[in-house]
């Protein structure tokens, strides 16, 4: 028997029994964990409305077994909160849904239960915050963590650059199994040509210049956002339940 510690970003909450709920969190040493909060459901509940999706939370656990996951579920037996990004977020439906789908990926990414994802882990709490704060076009943030939660699983699209040969940019022909944009030399069939001011948009949602992304115009929003949800569906083999709901 052991206790743990570790901050995470509660991801799903699941209902258990009459009171209880299964937990799932993306946590910054542990990866995703899945634990059982008991009593939750309560009104006399003290963490319940702490264990919320988007709740950025400090958490102590109780395993049974020696391991992370061990026999059975660990119990989560102490919650403080970090940051509560759930009330701006939920509030608005475009974050809310945003969010969701921001969620969902990183549950998808983080599958296997109890191996560190330090990268995903800060992606997702930095994307949180700044949903929350309301600063950027929510689904510009959403589409902006989606590329980088690719590229730090070894999924980087290049948007200037052949992604097969290597030649600068700018390329116009996209491909999906390549990785980006290729030259008309490297061009395969099926590729997508995009307007070059929706790869622009691209290249900067993935650098972090917020600048431009800020600037561009609203129509080529539409056309970046579906080239983002193809290229995640590619790699993870299925798509995202939640980004039908996304407002654009």
């Amino acid at each position: 028997m052991s206790l743990f510690r570790d901050d995470g970003v509660v991801l799903r909450a699941q209902k258990l029994g009459e009171a209880d709920r299964i937990i799932t969190l993306l946590t910054r040493h542990h990866g995703k964990v899945r634990a059982v909060a008991r009593g939750v459901r309560k009104t006399k509940s003290k963490f319940g409305a702490r264990l919320e999706p988007f709740s950025h939370v400090d958490v102590q656990f109780f395993s049974r077994g020696s391991e992370l996951i061990g026999r059975g579920l660990p119990l989560c037996t102490q919650v403080e909160t970090i940051a509560p990004y759930g009330g701006s977020i939920v509030t608005d439906y475009g974050r809310y849904t945003a969010g969701t789908a921001m969620l969902e990926t990183a549950e998808r990414f983080a599958e296997n239960e109890g191996e560190p994802a330090v990268q995903q882990y800060l992606l997702l709490v930095g994307a949180l915050r700044t949903l929350a704060a309301g600063l950027h076009e929510s689904h510009l943030v959403m589409d902006a963590f989606l590329l980088r939660s690719l590229a730090v699983n070894g999924y980087g699209a290049s948007f200037t650059d052949c992604a097969k040969c290597g030649l600068e940019g700018p390329n116009r022909f996209f491909s999906l199994p390549a990785g980006g944009v290729l030259c008309p030399d490297c061009r395969v069939p099926g590729c997508a040509v995009p307007s070059p001011e929706t790869l622009v948009l691209l290249g900067a949602l993935l650098s972090g210049d917020w600048q431009t992304a800020d600037s561009c115009e609203p129509r080529y929003w539409r056309e970046g956002s579906g080239l983002v949800a193809a290229y995640l569906q590619w790699h993870l083999e299925r798509g995202i339940r939640s980004m039908r709901y996304v407002e654009k």
